[in-house]
């Protein structure tokens, strides 16, 4: 990408994503610290109707906080098959559970509002079970700071329009993001953003994607994901026609001296000859017939 100013960048991206409908989608303010912290688990990833769908069915489907902590992972998935990876969700939704339960031997976390965010954050970070997404998303959502939420979709984005490189990428960050991005535009900007996250993370091949990636980026047209060549294709490029055509010369095989002497024998041999074994056999069961009995 031309090297421009990033904060310029970063302002680009939020016209496009705007110019091609991507909502804004503002955190319910009504949620308790603690359940931002669970939906986040769900959002990861994942579009906002199906993240929200899941959670009410969890919601729903279990009792409380404590049955779904000591629900299996695999039956867990089966209510959050709305999600794109649904095991990964589940298991990061029980860990936190699990780990906010040992920590702090309850499901509320609305004195994390009165304390300061640094070591807060520090706490979000170290639990079991969190992402940077899903800490970045409380941060941003329900503790007031500036934050903006970047799971692999955002990331993977990012990288192919070459705002992060290689480095980044592993690190799971997109240095300079916040600075360039007013906390005013914070949770606008993130919310587009994670959108568009989703929808590669849906379908990297989606020709939508692919137009609003090349706006981004007109350079990137060599690091959009390509579709590997099906088994059946690679098989018949791998493997050139190794006989030739039956009706070319050169695909013909001479046949043997041998075998041409054997075909004329066969053609010129009397058909009286050929029948010598059935009249054997007549001969010798009249012979038998013949016999007087003892």
């Amino acid at each position: 990408m031309a090297s421009t100013n990033r904060s310029a960048q970063f302002a680009r991206i939020a016209k496009i994503l705007k110019k091609h409908h991507y909502e804004v989608v503002k955190p319910d303010p009504l949620r308790p610290v603690f359940e931002h912290l669970l939906f986040a688990c769900c959002l990861e990833n994942a579009h906002y109707e199906p993240a929200e769908e899941t959670y009410a069915a969890l919601k729903h489907t279990f009792f409380d906080f404590n049955e779904i902590r000591v629900t299996s992972i695999s039956e867990l998935s089966e209510v959050m098959a709305a999600l794109p990876d649904p095991r990964a969700a589940a298991n990061r939704f029980k860990r936190v559970l699990q780990a906010v339960f040992e920590s702090t031997y309850c499901f509320d976390l609305e004195e994390c509002r009165k304390k300061n965010l640094g070591p807060t954050v520090k706490w979000l970070q170290k639990l079991d079970g969190s992402t940077p997404f899903v800490v970045a998303y409380v941060v941003q959502s329900a503790l007031g700071g500036h934050a903006i939420p970047v799971d692999s979709g955002v990331l993977r984005v990012l990288h192919v329009v070459e705002l992060i490189n290689d480095k980044d990428l592993k690190a799971v960050t997109v240095p300079g993001m916040e600075r360039a991005v007013a906390k005013s535009k914070g949770i606008e900007f993130g919310a587009m953003l994670h959108q568009l996250g989703a929808d590669f993370v849906a379908n990297p091949y989606s020709p939508n994607v692919r137009e609003i990636l090349l706006e981004i980026n007109p350079d990137c047209k060599d690091r959009l994901p390509k579709r590997r060549a099906r088994k059946k294709e690679k098989e018949t490029l791998a493997a050139e026609p190794a006989t030739a055509d039956p009706s070319s010369a050169k695909g013909k095989k001479a046949p043997k001296a041998d075998e041409k002497k054997a075909d004329s024998a066969a053609k010129k041999k009397p058909a009286a000859s050929r029948k010598k074994s059935p009249a054997k056999d007549k001969t010798t069961s009249e012979g038998l017939s013949k016999r007087k009995p003892r």
